[in-house]
């Protein structure tokens, strides 16, 4: 099967050498620590009966699927879809829940540049139905997490071409909520959430 980006570009996963192998493990997949967290936390959450709250899933547009047979289609060619909305949704003490789960590695500010036009407005549209809305943020190199309001992001936005382009880190420190990170779930960003919307 050929994946292809929305510019025609084949996606061609990287392929690590063995005497790369300890850095890759090191830092090539620490992009994925915050999402592999927050996948095994809403793991327990959902076994345990807390919430239902689950990652969207990539849109992908397939183009060419082959038949060889009734009972086993092969997708030949397929592209990436820009993502329309946020990372995960779900339902959580009888209100909409959805968020956005960002890292990086700048120790001073959060960049702008790591949202997209289409996530603030439908940021924007879930406040406005009363949904619950959020980003986690990572700061990996303190191994801080945050949970920030939407509305903070949305603010810090809107202002970027005129004012700024991140958020600062004592902007998070002071607006935002530090989740601490445990065993089981590993990110408890619901005992937050309790905190800062239900209480």
């Amino acid at each position: 099967m050929t994946i292809r980006y929305p510019n025609g570009r084949p996606f061609q996963p990287a392929k690590a050498s063995s005497t790369h192998k300890r850095k890759k493990i090191d830092y090539s997949n620490r992009g994925m620590t915050l999402e592999s967290d927050i996948n095994e936390t809403n793991s327990y959450y959902l076994t345990h009966g807390r919430a239902v709250i689950h990652k969207k899933p990539t849109p992908v547009q397939i183009v060419n699927v082959d038949y060889p047979k009734r009972s086993a289609a092969v997708i030949k060619e397929a592209y990436f879809k820009q993502p329309s909305t946020t990372d995960y949704n779900g339902v959580y003490r009888g209100k909409y829940l959805d968020f956005e789960a960002k890292e990086t590695r700048n120790k001073t500010s959060f960049p702008i540049q790591n949202f997209h036009e289409h996530q603030m407005e439908h940021m924007k549209k879930v406040l406005a139905q009363d949904g619950i809305c959020f980003v986690i943020v990572r700061f990996t190199t303190f191994d801080e997490t945050y949970l920030l309001d939407a509305s903070h992001v949305i603010k810090a936005f809107e202002t970027k071409e005129t004012k700024r382009k991140s958020i600062p880190k004592s902007y998070i420190d002071s607006y935002g909520h530090l989740i601490k990170i445990g065993y089981h779930p590993r990110v408890d960003y619901l005992h937050v959430v309790d905190q800062v919307y239900f209480s």
